[in-house]
């Protein structure tokens, strides 16, 4: 029987190795605007996004917002969106990304206090729907299309 990540090689899929964190999170590489940054892979989150922090380390040109984040235990966040980024996840590619801006230091906080590392910004959904996820937690791999 053929494997998982042969059947979906021949469909178009590419692979992604994630790893876990030590707070059990999912944690990838990824590229902003071609500049490399550490994400959580967050299947929870609507929207894929990046720290205020991180604005210039990936040549953001955000706008204000009239949205307002939630989650990871704080809401009603101010942000911004950056608008036609691009993506690139080991070699898959999407132009015209737009990306939700506000202040992650809340979920690195939480991450330092369990000696994981910090995050450039999240993996969301919009992201997993473009590229069709499919999420192998036994080979931690993440296949998109």
């Amino acid at each position: 029987m053929a494997s998982l990540k042969k059947i979906l090689k021949e469909k178009g899929y590419k692979s992604i190795k994630f790893t876990f964190t030590k707070t059990n999170h999912l944690e990838i590489k990824a590229k902003i605007n071609t500049i490399e940054g550490n994400f959580i892979l967050d299947t929870g989150a609507s929207s894929t996004c990046v720290g205020a922090d991180s604005i210039e380390h990936f040549d953001l040109l955000p706008e204000d917002s009239d949205v307002k984040a939630a989650g990871a235990g704080a809401s009603n966040m101010i942000t911004q969106i950056s608008q036609k980024n691009r993506i690139e996840i080991n070699g898959w590619k999407k132009k015209k990304i737009d990306l939700v801006v506000f202040d992650l230091r809340h979920v690195n906080e939480a991450l330092l206090q369990h000696d994981a590392e910090k995050v450039h910004g999240i993996i969301g959904a919009d992201i997993l729907k473009k590229g069709k996820a499919i999420i192998d937690y036994k080979s931690k791999t993440l296949f998109l299309k």
